[in-house]
């Protein structure tokens, strides 16, 4: 990709990117290249061979060498890498809780940590755990931790630290209304994941 259809897209913001093209001194630029040794002259042949050698992400994963991660992942990385508009953890947990959680503090208790973690780890495994079995029906509780367990460990949070300013002042509006405008506004500057 391109860092201008990665801008597009949203994963990398404009504001937090900085170009050095422009920032290079003359005198590295106009340098002469020094001769390079007999021996680093294989060692660099030597490298050139093995980055060219070496097996794509796909191969990797095709293989089951590579996984990818879930939890602590970037966001628009991970969806770029599975292929959905939305995680399938939040997905399917979101699912599970508008037909079974409906009880009390479905978000403010916490589930048992033996539940969250066995989750977490089918997760992370590429696989979709059945949340109908009756170790997670009897702890309801334990997939609405999952949930806040995946916000939590976002690198970047669901609502970015670059917009953290904005959505600061505008839940510090004056009135309901102007505060629903502001948010609302706000809401629009998300990257395309983000936003999802």
């Amino acid at each position: 990709f391109s860092l201008s259809v990665l801008l597009q897209v949203g994963f990398f913001p404009s504001e937090c990117v900085e170009l050095i093209n422009d920032k290079v001194p003359q005198s590295v630029t106009n340098s002469v290249p020094k001769p390079v040794s007999k021996k680093h002259g294989k060692l660099i042949t030597f490298l050139r061979t093995f980055m060219k050698s070496r097996p794509t992400k796909q191969k990797l994963k095709q293989r089951g060498i590579l996984k990818e991660r879930v939890f602590g992942c970037d966001l628009g990385e991970h969806l770029l890498n599975s292929g959905h508009d939305v995680p399938q953890v939040l997905k399917s947990c979101t699912e599970f809780i508008e037909k079974h959680g409906i009880v009390d503090g479905i978000y403010r208790l916490s589930g048992i940590a033996s539940n969250i973690q066995k989750l977490r780890h089918e997760f992370d495994s590429e696989q979709i755990p059945d949340l109908t079995k009756d170790v997670y029906i009897q702890d309801i509780h334990c997939v609405g931790s999952l949930c806040k367990l995946y916000f939590r460990e976002l690198p970047n949070p669901l609502l970015t630290y670059q917009l953290y300013e904005k959505f600061s002042d505008a839940v510090s509006a004056a009135t309901d209304e102007e505060r629903l405008v502001k948010i609302h506004d706000v809401i629009q500057q998300l990257p395309p994941p983000h936003y999802r």
